[in-house]
Parts: structure tokens; C-alpha cells; sequence
């Protein structure tokens, strides 16, 4: 059932729309359809992303104060529980409206893996999957610009996919823990940094390079499409603080 709605709704969609651009830009590059797809569904949910955004900013800008109410208040859960939530509606922020919106675009993000996935692999369009109004092209190349094989696999796209996940990283998550003791809690803190600033952009980029090099162009374009969000919008938010202070 939810493979069904999953196949009818997002997969097939953005598997027509994959067809559609490679029927249409020069030479049928599978390689400058799958960007052309990617940014086009990105843009879309920009507005998503963007609220997204400027709710990780503002607990960025916040987390001193939340790990000041943690240690003041580290023997009343309760106490700590309401400051928090008092904190949060001083600062006009809905700590869940990001989880929220994430959950929004998962199906899209894997609907576009999948289909990236699929034609890197089988090098091929499956016609049964397509409207009544798409044909497959007559002409495509899988060869990206004619430099990339994208059925296969490529240690450029995949050092591309790590980097940009290494600045993704940098940019969204807070910065390293001061922590002065030597608890258990504190090396928790210092080893999830750690992996998420080093280790999971190493494993992204392995599974981009392991996988095929459409999933890795995919990838690739998703995050430099997400570091320019990131700094877009952190400068809208900072022009937008400065104007009141300007008056």
C-alpha cells in the first residue's frame, strides 16, 4: 500500500519529469537533466528548506543560553522543561517546525535517489513507468558531458559529495563543546562533533562513489544547492537584523 502510494505520487512524477529533460536538453545528457531536476525540486521546496534554516540559525544563536538553563537547572527537569519552552516563545522559535518540515521532503529526497539510483544502474529508461504524454528519448547519453560515465563510478563526483558535506556540516552545526571535565557526557559530546563534522562526510562521500555516479552528481548538486540556501539565508537574517538597528 505504501509502496504503491510512494511509486504513484513522488516516484513516477520525477521519473517522467528525469524522461521529459533528457528528451529536451542538448545531446539528451542524463548527467544535465538529473541538475536540471534537482535544482528545479529544490527550488520548490525552498520555502520549506528556508524556515527550516532559520530555525537552526536561531538555536545556533541560543544554544549558550539552553546550556546554561541545562546547568542551572540540572537537579529540576521540570524547571529546566519550562524554561526551555519560555525560551523558545521569547525568541519566537518552534523547535519541532524543522523536524516537521523534514519529514515533508523525505519522500522527495528518496523518490529522487531512487530514480537516480535506478537509471544509473540500468543504463536504460523503463517505458512502462511513463504517462501516456512521455516517450523515451531517441537520442540520450549517460556519459555526463561526455568526461563521466554515470553507470559507473567516480572519484570526483564522490570528493565533490564529501567536501560539500564537510561545509554543510561546518556551517549547520554548532561549534565544538568547551567542555572542561572528563565525563562521560563530555566525551559524548566531543565524539558526536567529531563524526558529524569529519566521519559522516567521509561515509557520504564512500557511498556516493560505491553506489554509481548519477547517485553522486545527485548528491553533489543537492549540497552545493543547500550550502547556497544556507548562506543566503543567514545573510537575509543578518540584513534584516541590521536594518532596525540602521533606523
Amino acid at each position: 500500500m505504501i509502496s504503491n502510494l510512494f511509486s504513484t505520487f513522488i516516484y513516477q512524477p520525477i521519473y517522467n519529469a528525469l524522461v521529459f529533460l533528457v528528451g529536451v536538453v542538448p545531446g539528451g545528457d542524463v548527467g544535465i537533466a538529473i541538475i536540471i531536476l534537482t535544482i528545479l525540486i529544490k527550488l520548490i521546496l525552498f520555502p520549506l528548506s528556508k524556515k527550516a534554516i532559520q530555525t537552526q540559525i536561531v538555536m545556533r544563536e541560543i544554544d549558550p543560553e539552553l546550556k546554561q538553563l541545562r546547568e542551572d537547572f540540572k537537579d529540576n527537569k521540570e524547571e529546566l522543561a519550562r524554561k526551555t519552552m519560555a525560551l523558545f516563545k521569547d525568541k519566537k522559535i518552534n523547535p519541532f517546525a524543522s523536524i516537521f518540515l523534514i519529514l515533508i521532503q523525505l519522500p522527495i529526497i528518496f523518490g529522487l535517489y531512487f530514480v537516480f539510483f535506478n537509471e544509473g544502474k540500468d543504463g536504460g529508461f523503463d517505458g512502462s513507468l511513463l504517462y501516456n504524454f512521455i516517450s523515451i528519448p531517441e537520442v540520450f547519453s549517460f556519459s555526463f558531458m561526455g568526461i563521466i560515465e554515470l553507470t559507473g563510478k567516480s572519484i570526483v563526483l564522490a570528493l565533490i559529495v564529501a567536501i560539500t558535506q564537510y561545509y554543510i556540516a561546518r556551517l549547520m552545526s554548532p561549534k565544538a563543546p568547551e567542555t572542561k571535565g572528563t565525563s562521560l557526557k563530555d566525551d559524548f559530546q566531543r565524539s558526536m562533533h567529531l563524526q558529524m563534522r569529519y566521519v559522516f562526510p567521509v561515509i557520504i562521500g564512500l557511498v556516493a562513489y560505491f553506489i554509481s555516479a548519477a547517485v553522486a552528481l545527485y548528491l553533489a548538486v543537492s549540497n552545493l544547492f543547500a550550502l547556497g540556501q544556507e548562506i543566503m539565508v543567514k545573510r537575509m537574517r543578518d540584513r534584516s537584523i541590521e536594518k532596525p538597528e540602521a533606523l
